[in-house]
This record gives C-alpha cells, structure tokens and sequence, in this order.
C-alpha cells in the first residue's frame, strides 16, 4: 500500500496518528452500522415473501370470483355496474425510521369497501369480488410499502460497504505505511543524532 508523500516530521506523524485513530473509529461505527442495516434488511425481505405469498393466495381467489360474476351478471351490466362505483384513494410519502435513519417510505390510505349500487341490481357475486379485490388492493400496497422500505436499505447498505472497503483497504492501510514510515524515519534521525553527538563528545575530548 502506497503511503502519503509528506515530510516524516513529529507534527505530520501526530497529524497521521490522529487520522488513523479516526479512520479506525469511524471504521468500527460503519461497521455497526452496515450489521444492523443487513438485519433490518433481512427482516424486510422476510416480510415481502410473507406478502408475496399473500398475493398469490388473493390473486388465486379473487379472478376466480370475478369470472363467477361475469357468468351470472354479465359483461355489459358489470361494465354499467362498475362505471357507477368510484373510490378515493390517497398515496403519500412517509418518513419511517428504521436502523437509526429516516427513509422515505410509502403510506397508501384505502377508503372503506362499500356497495355502491342498487340492490335492486346487486348480486353476491358482485358483493364478493368487491371485496376480494380490496383485500388483494390492500395486500398490493402494503407489499409496495414494504418494499419501498426494503430497496432504500439495499441502496444504503451498498453505499455503507463501499464506505467500509474505503477505510478497510485504502485509507487505514496507507495511514499505517504512513505512521510506520515516518516513525522508522524519526528513529533513524534519533540515532544519527545520537552517533553524532558521541562523535563530536569525543573530538571534543581528545582536543
């Protein structure tokens, strides 16, 4: 690993020391830090299977229902049917906190199911695939969420570990080649100094 090219003097090892002490600090805290962004990671994931799995079992119910309805009602009045049904629904940002951060999420609010026709016109069937399909709407967007939530961990985990390899394989390996160099520089002008030092001590008592 190359080391810095600055001069080996007591101020630039004090300098390079602290700069260690901070890297290696800093090293340690990333570290926590991608360990428990990988677990919520995890948990995360776990959760999008589990509603995956949930989905399927929707989707395997409600299409079903909803060709049942088509049979007894009929393309065309389940066409007039539906034209005359409308819902509200809300999608917002949410800020949730997960592993110490706030991430940006997803808060989707779902109107109530209700029978907006006549019943006059209404069929079980009808009332059935409503009510199918808002449990699989429901499903879908917190499925969404979920993963909303998931993705900014992977991206925040991807960008901690690229932080990680810095400081594990660039920044503290030449901060140590830097230390070593200047302190095995520092010692060796000691030692000169010393040798010199005895030199001159004894020209000076022979004179």
């Amino acid at each position: 690993m190359a080391r810095e090219q600055i001069a080996p003097t007591k101020s630039n090892l004090l300098r390079t020391k602290e700069r260690l002490a901070t890297a290696e600090e800093g090293y340690d805290l990333l570290e926590q830090k991608r360990e428990i962004l990988v677990m919520e990671l995890m948990r995360k994931v776990e959760q999008v299977k589990i509603l995956e799995r949930d989905m399927d079992h929707r989707v395997e119910t409600a299409y079903p229902c909803l060709k049942r309805m088509l049979v007894v009602v009929g393309r065309e009045r389940a066409d007039r049917l539906s034209r005359s049904i409308k819902y509200k629904f809300d999608l917002r940002e949410k800020r949730v906190a997960v592993a110490g951060m706030n991430l940006p999420g997803l808060e989707v609010y779902l109107p109530g199911a209700e029978l907006k026709y006549s019943p006059a016109n209404s069929f079980a069937e009808c009332d059935e695939t409503v009510l199918e399909f808002f449990d699989l709407l429901k499903i879908l967007t917190e499925l969404a969420a979920v993963r909303t939530i998931a993705w900014r961990l992977a991206r925040e985990v991807r960008k901690t570990q690229r932080r990680v390899n810095a400081l594990e394989k660039m920044v503290i390996p030449t901060a140590r080649d830097t230390r070593k160099y200047i302190e095995a520089a520092l010692e060796e002008k000691d030692r000169d100094a010393f040798f010199s030092s005895k030199l001159l001590k004894r020209k000076a008592g022979k004179e």
